[in-house]
């Protein structure tokens, strides 16, 4: 607001405005500046280089629709990543890969496209793992293998399913993922109890930094254990830290000590974000 309508709307002059307004900058309680921004090619240099990853991509970020502008470097990378015909791309779940597979992925004929980890009995549209499976398969000219299971039955069930051939076949390609595509969580303190659909024991780990397919790690990016581990039908950390190219698809610079721990967990080995968040990455790295 201009100082002429905060002056009206607390009924007082706009020189004492003017005067109180001063008197806050010279005593530090207000401060104006100007936000150094730096130039997204020295941001994706910095975070390959704190991060330890193998491939990064920064760019502005837009008034809105942010998450469908991470499209086109995404795409980019999956062209350098080099996939052919039999290629595995592993597809996760979350609301920036669903924007990035509904925004478009470049061509890669009979690459094999595989969920990341099992699906959820959630109705909100960024949990449809197999969608997004059969959008991305449809977009690169791929073939898709779906996981029919949940991505966390019960002990006794999870043989079952996995006994399945069809379900087994698709699970077997997590042992040759060339490239995933992945969200990163936020820690369940920081989101709303019904954003990530978290089962009680999941909303319990109050040192988890994040996740990635429900692998959660902390700031310093050691792996935490928790009860449905174990059971989950997902790609294990060791199949994500074998993969050669695993692009994590996150913004927000409430997101920034998550997007750290996963690189530092070996969750991802590349990152595709925008200018904020890489900034706020880079001041926690």
């Amino acid at each position: 607001m201009s100082q002429v309508d905060i002056a009206k709307r607390l009924g007082v002059s706009t020189a004492t405005i003017s005067r109180i307004l001063r008197r806050a900058r010279a005593e530090g309680i207000v401060r104006i500046e100007i936000r150094d921004l730096a130039a997204p090619d020295a941001l994706t240099s910095d975070l390959i280089g704190k991060l330890g990853l193998k491939r990064a991509a920064v760019v502005e970020a837009p008034s809105a629709g942010i998450l469908p502008a991470l499209a086109e470097p995404l795409g980019a990378m999956l062209a350098q990543a080099g996939l052919h015909s039999g290629s595995v791309l592993a597809i996760g779940w979350g609301r920036a890969v669903r924007a990035v597979v509904e925004a478009g992925l470049p061509p890669i004929p009979g690459v094999f496209v595989v969920p990341a980890t099992g699906g959820m009995q959630q109705h909100q549209p960024h949990f449809q793992v197999n969608e997004f499976v059969r959008l991305a398969a449809e977009q690169a000219g791929g073939v898709p293998h779906f996981v029919h299971a949940p991505y966390l039955p019960s002990s006794v069930s999870r043989d079952a399913f996995l006994a399945d051939p069809v379900i087994a076949g698709s699970v077997a390609l997590w042992d040759r993922i060339d490239a995933a595509v992945v969200g990163v969580g936020l820690p369940h303190a920081a989101n709303t109890p019904d954003a990530s659909a978290a089962t009680p024991s999941e909303q319990a780990l109050v040192d988890a930094a994040g996740d990635v397919i429900r692998h959660y790690f902390d700031a310093a990016g050691r792996l935490i254990d928790w009860e449905g581990e174990g059971r989950m039908i997902a790609a294990s950390p060791s199949q994500l830290r074998n993969a050669p190219l695993v692009i994590g698809v996150a913004v927000g610079e409430n997101k920034a000590e998550a997007i750290v721990g996963a690189a530092r967990a070996g969750l991802i080995s590349a990152l595709v974000t925008d200018t904020r968040t890489a900034e706020a990455i880079l001041d926690r790295a």
